[in-house]
């Protein structure tokens, strides 16, 4: 059996549950909808596995950070923490990220040079712009061809190892090492593939990843598991996604995780699950008496924060606040950043940093170009 069998098989069945029958037959037109979908990734992924497509290799390492679900699993915090202990241990990394919601049409966008940011959040995309300023030092490149951006950040960065931020399904590009992250709980979503359900490509497709990463919202990951269990330390890790401080929208201050506890709190969110947000949130004891999702990559208008403004002086709300990529997105409306506050977010493993540091490592080989 291979050792990702017991994670695949420990995705909740949601058909096995009642529906009415307006919903099944809705779903049941989405289960349809799925298997064309499923087919072609499905012949994609054996045409790699086969060999018939082939893998440009660049001159340097690569490690590719995803998951096989859409939605927020944590990856651009664990990206910005992979590109951090590869920085610490020596490395010379850049991230790669196809730029999502970015406009610039380029096939390389140098998001940061690794000494200033040269593009903001509407042509760079929001995730690169979030990298690039929690990772000074390091080159962010977006571009929708990573062979293609790969191939200049060896070029022009000396790179010896290339970060792929969201690259698991990125196949043409041959890596070193997958990192794959899905949800401690819900692993697998409800099971199927898209439109039907979040994955994006079959549960097998998870005995391709060298690591698997758990990941979950928690404020304090070590307080009530001192002696948590690892079947195989060197291939299963828990990362913990820990709120570490609030910073001010525009000035950059920053305040500690319980610095509102006694605030009527207005939040707002445009990511990929917002409603983990508002979890974490209340999580840390918060009160949010208003809630407001927006979808993920949302642009704001003046016409929102208008709104978002609205409903916080109705609710008596004491502050307004957001996630830290919010902020990015927000960069363009700098009178709207100076009222709110921020949550920042960071990556914490178990059981620790330094063992996922080795085991990548020992997974480049020689590492350095």
């Amino acid at each position: 059996m291979a050792w990702t069998d017991p994670i695949i098989k420990s995705w909740d069945v949601d058909n096995q549950r009642h529906y009415p029958s307006g919903l099944f037959l809705f779903n049941a037109l989405l289960f349809l909808l799925s298997l064309p979908y499923r087919m072609g990734v499905s012949l994609r992924n054996a045409g790699y596995d086969k060999g018939f497509f082939k893998q440009t290799r660049l001159p340097c390492k690569v490690i590719s950070i995803g998951n096989i679900a859409a939605g927020g699993t944590g990856k651009t915090p664990m990206t910005i923490l992979v590109a951090k202990l590869l920085k610490e241990a020596g490395f010379r990394p850049v991230i790669l990220s196809r730029g999502y919601g970015g406009k610039t049409p380029a096939a390389v966008n140098i998001v940061s040079d690794g000494k200033d940011i040269l593009l903001g959040p509407e042509e760079g995309g929001d995730e690169p712009v979030m990298m690039a300023r929690a990772c000074p030092g390091m080159p962010v490149i977006s571009g929708r061809q990573r062979r293609v951006t790969g191939a200049y950040a060896v070029d022009h960065f000396l790179a010896d190892v290339l970060i792929l931020d969201d690259g698991f399904q990125h196949r043409s590009l041959y890596r070193d090492m997958d990192i794959v992250l899905v949800d401690k709980d819900r692993p697998l979503g409800n099971g199927f593939m898209l439109p039907r359900g979040p994955l994006r490509e079959p549960a097998k497709a998870l005995r391709r990843a060298d690591l698997i990463v758990k990941t979950e919202i928690k404020t304090n990951p070590f307080a009530d598991e001192p002696d948590i269990s690892f079947p195989d330390a060197s291939i299963v890790f828990h990362g913990y996604r820990q709120p570490t401080g609030w910073t001010a929208g525009m000035s950059g201050q920053s305040c500690p995780p319980d610095y509102l506890k006694d605030k009527r709190l207005c939040a707002f969110a445009g990511i990929a699950v917002p409603d983990a947000f508002k979890k974490t949130l209340e999580s840390l004891g918060l009160n949010v008496v208003v809630w407001i999702p927006f979808p993920d990559h949302h642009r704001y208008t003046e016409k929102d924060i208008a709104e978002i403004c609205r409903r916080s002086r109705d609710g008596a709300a004491d502050m307004i606040v957001a996630t830290e990529k919010d902020g990015v997105k927000l960069s363009q409306h700098q009178a709207f950043l100076e009222k709110i506050l921020l949550l920042k977010i960071e990556m914490v493993i178990r059981p620790s940093s330094d063992k996922l540091t080795s085991m990548i490592i020992d997974k480049l080989g020689a590492g350095r170009i």
